[in-house]
């Protein structure tokens, strides 16, 4: 406005700054919950033994980071876990919710219960707190540890972008993590967008990757379609009807 003195304050209104100091406050909650994990974590406490939870590490849409839903990361986690044994390693790539679920399942496990290994790959250094973490870049799709190699006889993988590139990365990662056993010996579980179906179940055709009707939520929703891949069928998902 004409005349206006550059230097007027912005007023806002009461239900917006209501709406800021809440998102501070979840903010900030957020940071203490994942301050106190990683100071657990650096005195070498056992996070064996503690629940876990991904409130402690904020989404960051940026990094293209959407946490699934308690719900759909239990569902996902019981689906690799289905008849594991102890000599079996899980690898979880891009899906740290998962691997929190996993976590959790096992952690609540007595004693007894057959316990398989666990390995996540993941581009944020924040799940550094966890033992089983190893830094991640799609881009790099095999500049990982070496003894990750053929170490994964189940393997869930979300990457990060809907693009050919991105999966087309993911899937060299995922085959380079897998044992060289059959393909029946492999379980394989890939979330992405409905779009994505052409590349990935083309990317994966060795494996028999197919169309689940599962659908996996997102805690905070997601705008794209998007669909749960696998090459198994289970009591928790039939393949999709091809339209």
């Amino acid at each position: 406005m004409a005349g206006q003195d550059s230097d007027d304050e912005i007023v806002l209104s009461s239900s917006a700054l209501d709406a800021l100091k809440e998102f501070y406050a979840e903010r900030d909650a957020r940071q203490e919950q994942f301050a106190k994990l990683q100071a657990k974590a650096e005195e070498q406490h056992d996070l064996q033994q503690q629940k876990l939870s991904m409130e402690a590490f904020g989404e960051d849409w940026n990094e293209s980071q959407f946490w699934y839903s308690d719900e759909t990361a239990n569902f996902l986690a019981k689906q690799l876990l289905l008849n594991a044994t102890p000599d079996m390693t899980i690898g979880v790539v891009s899906a740290p919710s998962v691997f929190v679920a996993l976590k959790n399942i096992l952690n609540a496990a007595s004693p007894e219960e057959p316990k398989p290994k666990l390995i996540l790959l993941e581009h944020d250094n924040r799940f550094a707190v966890f033992p089983e973490f190893s830094f991640y870049d799609f881009a790099q799709p095999t500049k990982l540890p070496a003894h990750l190699k053929s170490s994964c006889d189940r393997i869930i993988c979300d990457p990060p972008f809907l693009s050919e590139d991105c999966q087309t990365k993911a899937a060299i990662t995922v085959n380079w993590l897998f044992k060289p056993t059959a393909a029946d010996d492999k379980k394989l579980i890939v979330c992405t967008g409905e779009r994505m179906k052409p590349l990935v179940t083309r990317l994966y055709k060795s494996v028999g990757l197919r169309t689940t009707d599962y659908d996996p939520v997102h805690a905070r929703g997601l705008s794209n379609e998007f669909y749960c891949y696998a090459n198994f069928e289970s009591l928790g998902w039939k393949w999709r009807e091809e339209k």
